[in-house]
């Protein structure tokens, strides 16, 4: 409806006799209803295309074109085929019911016209057209929603794949230093015993052998390494477990390997995305393999929290400890650092001579690492 017209509506009435005319708008006007009147067909047209009305009244029986005639003509046109047409026929004229409803018209009056029964049929159809309006309305902002919703899914896919990818290349490019830092240092060592065995070849043969077997040995955990750190880049190291069900496992390993079972405790607020788990466990993973190298502990806890905002893990034993401040070659510090830092949190450190360890990764955004895709 238009905002310039009446809110009660606004009412074309399309009839060649003048009477009918002053009758039926003196009766909608003195109702509070904005009323055109014109004789005949093709004016209504011309002013159904100027103004689009909320309504028409339409006389079947006109001359040149009559009222089914208009009524196809509107609903033949895209811009004026939802306005309802209400027929005007005389009681003692043929009226082709049938012929009515089917070019298009809603509904019919007869003359002499019953005051009550005109205005009843217009606010019926009119009621009925702000109903369709209305539920046009809500439906196009539930479209528009829904388009919405979409695009902020694919763009949130399209996100979340971008991530596991820079995730990907980050864990590769981190194992490739690994492999290359652990190779190198081992392929210094073993070329330093094979010079040494060189040297010993002709004075002592039996210190010779000794370091050969040494160096042999030292390629066997070179290979061993190597083969690893591949695996780890071709595997899933969840292998489609949960995050809990992976870190138990990872810890009954632990157990079996050291004697010592951690404590754990896991509170997840929902899901997390898999490139989420995979550097969780492997956080663990890096860690537990530190506190079993180093740490001599006898106690482990391992805690992974979180809320809507924010998700921590914290690992901690009860070993010899360190001090922070001092370099910690094969500790395994860097790489935990750096899967924390790729998804945007911070690695935090605390420990002491005799006072154990306290690693703690924290995530501050984690409604941008779960499972929505």
């Amino acid at each position: 409806m238009n905002n310039n017209q009446s809110l009660k509506g606004d009412i074309l009435i399309v009839d060649d006799t003048l009477d009918n005319l002053r009758l039926l708008s003196a009766m909608l006007s003195d109702r509070g209803y904005e009323v055109r009147s014109v004789p005949n067909g093709s004016t209504a047209l011309m002013g159904v295309q100027a103004q689009p009305p909320d309504l028409i009244l339409l006389d079947i029986t006109m001359p040149v074109m009559n009222g089914y005639e208009v009524c196809q003509r509107l609903k033949a046109n895209p811009q004026t085929c939802e306005i309802p047409v209400i027929f005007i026929s005389a009681l003692n004229e043929v009226f082709d019911k049938v012929k009515a409803f089917a070019v298009g018209g809603v509904d019919y009056i007869t003359k002499p016209f019953q005051v009550e029964e005109v205005l009843v049929r217009v606010e019926n159809h009119l009621k009925l057209t702000r109903l369709q309006a209305q539920l046009q309305a809500q439906n196009s902002r539930l479209q528009q929603a829904e388009a919405e919703l979409r695009q902020a899914l694919n763009q949130e896919q399209i996100l979340n794949q971008r991530i596991e990818e820079m995730a990907t290349i980050e864990e590769r490019n981190r194992i490739a230093r690994d492999i290359h830092d652990s190779l190198g240092h081992s392929l210094v060592a073993l070329n330093i015993q094979m010079e040494t065995a060189i040297t010993l070849w002709q004075q002592d043969p039996s210190q010779a052998y000794t370091i050969l077997l040494e160096a042999k040995q030292l390629g066997t955990n070179a290979l061993q390494a190597v083969r690893q750190s591949v695996a780890q880049m071709r595997f899933d190291p969840l292998q489609g477990q949960t995050l809990e069900k992976a870190i138990a496992s990872l810890s009954q390993k632990f157990h079996h390997t050291t004697g010592i079972l951690p404590e754990l405790c896991i509170n997840l607020y929902q899901p997390l995305c898999h490139v989420m788990n995979t550097a969780l466990y492997r956080i663990v993973q890096e860690g537990l393999t530190n506190i079993c190298k180093y740490a001599e502990a006898t106690a482990v806890k391992i805690s992974i929290q979180s809320t809507q905002s924010e998700l921590s893990l914290v690992l901690e034993d009860n070993g010899k400890g360190f001090r922070v401040d001092e370099s910690r070659i094969g500790y395994g510090l860097q790489g935990m650092q750096e899967r924390t830092a790729a998804l945007g949190g911070k690695l935090e450190m605390s420990s002491a001579p005799g006072a154990g360890c306290r690693i703690v990764a924290a995530f501050p955004q984690l409604q941008n690492l779960n499972s929505n895709s």
